[in-house]
């Protein structure tokens, strides 16, 4: 089974419970987020969320993810899957650790099943969008808003 995972870091200058605060703010996202535009649902692991995510120079794709991790000031994560098991799985995640005085941030994309290999250059284009979220994380978590 084909299996694709993405990576972006990035620091930031404002400790975790603020970065937190600022990834779990939903009802916010649409005022900074770039990436994930429109957030919706109840953070507890289990329950389903309503995701808008924005593709820089392509689409916007509405998904469904059950959250499956949520450690406060620590770790978000959730999973969806299209259509039937096996043919696209894809998990999203954050990371915060608390490093030097500053708050690292790990956004991981994990993507596995058959559609995969028909992606094109939309996991190129979420691989940007993910640098493009953790840069405005930063900025809104470092600004106080």
């Amino acid at each position: 089974m084909a299996k694709t995972e993405l990576r972006s870091e990035v620091g930031i200058d404002a400790p975790p419970a603020r970065v937190y605060a600022v990834l779990t703010d939903f009802g916010r996202y649409h005022e900074w987020n770039p990436y994930l535009t429109s957030v919706r649902g109840e953070l507890a692991v289990g329950t389903k969320l309503q995701l808008e995510i924005s593709l820089p120079e392509g689409k916007t794709y509405e998904l469904v993810p059950e959250v499956t991790q949520v450690i406060e000031n620590t770790e978000l994560r959730w999973r969806s899957q299209v259509w039937l098991q096996g043919l696209l799985l894809a998990e999203h995640f954050f990371q915060l650790r608390e490093h030097a005085g500053q708050t690292r941030v790990m956004q991981g994309q994990d993507f596995s099943g058959f559609l995969l290999r028909f992606s094109g250059n939309s996991l190129t284009l979420a691989a940007r969008g993910a640098v493009y979220m953790n840069q405005a994380l930063k900025k809104r978590a470092e600004s106080g808003a």
